[in-house]
């Protein structure tokens, strides 16, 4: 066995979970990774904080650590709630602890958040009861289409036969008529259930491309910081329905961004292995390793409206018909992978994960 200390270290580097270390007095001696980015801070300045500065006086974790302590065995705690401290929003979390036998008292602490796993049962859930209804949607569209397009071709006799404010009444009905129109096609595309259509890809060559396309449009006064990892392999997708994707998350953020001093958008990519789910014909769980976050300082999203946010026809637009982000979660989910969302003021991150290619039959 390899007890090499710079080996022990790169393994529990490459956890995607949060983890740290507690000596005497429950100081924290070691913090990897995940655990700066999960706390907010780097790994010196957690070195000189003790747990109870990042959970809180009178948090289970601290009872939790002094039974490990003492029984000298693992223990864990499940649906606990870590309180802002240092953190942007309350988070639930599993908290997995283990003494260290050859240093004593001293406690390894692994977090695990339970808000992404409930959020993937959330949208697995939600596709369930999409298919269970495209069936009439799309019943009730085509129904719906017909007459739409007598009323659409009366309006446009109309307009050439009155005069004065009647005109304008006639492409009024004319505009909603298309408008109605483009609304139920939207809502058909939740009933495809055509197998993808994919090819191994570059994501960074599919981003590249969003950029270009936003910034010779609407984005074109803000910067963009790109922050990619080189060695991320291809992945197995639609190219024209990940462009989608990423430029409707782009535009989103482009909308959240007016009025704002500095806009910026960053967009991350890495390999971080650790997740994995159940999907439909899939015979075993299927790793999501692939993430990639766009991400805003814009003026954040309210905090009621963050759980429904992919659900059909909830918007925070004046205008929006709130299917924007319902097609984002469809075209992932047609991916195999999940998103997430997380929002304060200053701060909106879009968060993607997207399976192997081979775990998409390639």
């Amino acid at each position: 066995m390899n007890n090499d200390k710079s080996f022990d270290n790169a393994i529990v580097q490459s956890f995607s979970q949060p983890v740290i270390v507690c000596g005497e007095g429950q100081k924290i001696i070691y913090a990897n990774y995940a655990a700066e980015d999960f706390f907010g801070a780097s790994c010196h300045a957690l070195y000189k904080l003790t747990l109870e500065d990042i959970v809180g006086f009178g948090s289970p974790i601290l009872s939790l650590i002094k039974g490990v302590i003492e029984r000298k065995a693992p223990m864990s705690k499940y649906k606990l709630s870590l309180e802002p401290i240092r953190l942007e929003e309350e988070k639930i979390i599993d908290v997995f602890a283990s003494p260290i036998s050859n240093k004593e008292g001293r406690v390894v602490l692994l977090f695990q958040e339970r808000t992404m796993a409930e959020k993937i049962d959330r949208q697995l859930v939600s596709r369930s009861a999409v298919r269970s209804v495209t069936g009439l949607s799309a019943m009730l569209s085509h129904e719906i289409k017909n007459p739409l397009s007598g009323i659409r071709g009366a309006a446009q006799l109309l307009e050439q036969s009155v005069v004065g404010d009647d005109i304008a009444l006639a492409r009024l009905i004319r505009d909603e008529t298309d408008r109605i129109v483009n609304l139920l096609e939207k809502v058909d595309v939740f009933g495809d259930e055509r197998p993808l259509e994919g090819e191994l890809i570059n994501i960074h060559v599919i981003l590249d491309r969003v950029k270009l396309l936003a910034k010779s449009s609407e984005a074109k006064n803000i910067k963009f910081i790109e922050i990619y990892d080189p060695s991320l392999p291809k992945i197995f997708g639609n190219s024209d329905q990940l462009v989608q994707v990423f430029l409707n998350l782009i535009k989103n953020a482009t909308d959240a961004l007016k009025n704002i001093k500095n806009p910026q958008i960053k967009l991350f990519t890495s390999y971080k292995p650790g997740i994995r789910i159940s999907i439909a014909g899939a015979e075993k769980r299927i790793s999501l390793p692939f993430e990639i976050i766009i991400e805003d300082n814009g003026a954040g999203v309210a905090q009621n409206i963050l759980p429904n946010m992919f659900d059909p026809f909830v918007t925070t637009k004046q205008n929006g018909s709130g299917l924007g982000l319902a097609m984002v979660a469809k075209i992932i989910g047609d991916h195999g992978g999940v998103i997430d969302v997380k929002s304060r003021v200053g701060k909106t991150s879009f968060k993607i994960l997207l399976p192997l290619a081979s775990a998409q039959g390639n």
